[in-house]
């Protein structure tokens, strides 16, 4: 290696900015313990409908602790306990359930059962709801399945224009809770002005996980010629947050579920590495990533923090009863009724 000289610039500090809040949110890490708690109190298998959150790392891990995912209610077998995941689901599910003499665990996030409980009570009003997401998402399928005579899907400020409604003076937006804060309020904005008296919800539905994850993205994106989001390519809030920090100056961003997904050639030419991970990304993840930056010359860290999150929600319910005895019970019970275990 030739010697510096007195006039050579010196070599710029390879750094990782990592982004706080990260992770799993308080959803997130009620619904996977709902899992873990399940086997360990009524023993494998315990059937999940749908992936119990987006996160491939996950749903491994559960699988080989007895849990089974599945597609369709249909699909569990008469007498066993299925738990619906984070993203919720419609009431006809529930009924599925009743009809296959199921025992559910409800493992819906609590932010996003508002959602359900707000799609009802405007519907209950004769309002027209515009929800704004993204089609075929579990999470609206199932806010549209409490009011589908009630409820138009709007898939970003593209899709406002041929959105019509009955009474312009009855009409109320809601949200995906793990959309692009930016891009739902462009949507809003979008629809206000075709609908001056549209109404908003009580809250924005937007959780307060996936608010934090952007702000902190927001933040140190300008500074990053890279971001690495750790999270699924079926996350939706994973892949905002790559949206988000290009929005914000980042050069580049790109989506990863592990360290040896990145590509080496990713970090030609940079000094700066962001990184943070989606709200249903255990931290082990995170820290492998960690460790792959260290071990090519990323070794400075510095934490980019902007908000403080304490909330903890309580297990679901159900998992304070015997479910297996009750799962038992509806077999040996003819024409149970639907709907008992809602």
């Amino acid at each position: 290696m030739e010697p510096m000289t007195a006039d050579a610039p010196a070599p710029a500090s390879r750094r990782v900015l990592l982004a706080a809040p990260r992770g799993y949110c308080a959803g997130v890490d009620r619904a996977v313990i709902a899992v873990e708690k399940a086997l360990e109190q009524y023993g494998a298998p315990v059937y999940v409908r749908h992936e119990i959150v987006h996160n491939k790392y996950v749903v491994k891990t559960l699988e080989n602790k007895g849990a089974i995912f599945v597609e369709r209610t249909e699909e569990v077998p008469e007498g066993s306990i299925v738990m619906f995941s984070a993203h919720g689901v419609a009431p006809v599910v529930h009924e599925e359930a009743a009809r296959g003499k199921l025992a559910t665990i409800d493992a819906t996030c609590p932010l996003v059962t508002k959602v359900h409980k707000e799609a009802i009570r405007y519907a209950n009003e004769d309002f027209d709801i515009l929800l704004i997401g993204h089609e075929g998402h579990e999470e609206v399928i199932g806010t549209s399945g409490e009011a589908p005579d009630h409820i138009t899907i709007v898939d970003g400020p593209h899709d406002v224009e041929k959105v019509t409604v009955r009474d312009e003076s009855k009409v109320v937006w809601l949200s995906q809770t793990t959309l692009s804060v930016d891009e739902t309020m462009e949507t809003v904005d979008a629809l206000k002005t075709k609908f001056p008296l549209l109404v908003s919800p009580p809250s924005d539905d937007i959780c307060y996980a996936t608010s934090n994850r952007q702000e902190a993205v927001k933040v140190m994106g300008k500074d990053c010629d890279l971001v690495i989001v750790v999270g699924s390519k079926n996350s939706s809030n994973s892949i905002r947050l790559v949206e988000v920090a290009l929005d914000a100056g980042a050069k580049a961003s790109y989506l990863v579920d592990f360290a040896s997904e990145i590509d080496e050639a990713w970090l030609q030419g940079v000094t700066t590495v962001g990184l943070t991970s989606g709200a249903s990304v255990p931290e082990v993840l995170v820290d492998e990533v960690l460790e792959w930056l260290a071990a090519r010359g990323y070794g400075d860290v510095e934490i980019v923090k902007t908000a403080e999150e304490s909330i903890v929600f309580s297990l679901p319910k159900e998992l304070r009863r015997d479910l297996r005895a009750e799962a038992a019970e509806l077999v040996a019970t003819p024409g149970s009724a639907p709907g008992a275990q809602k």
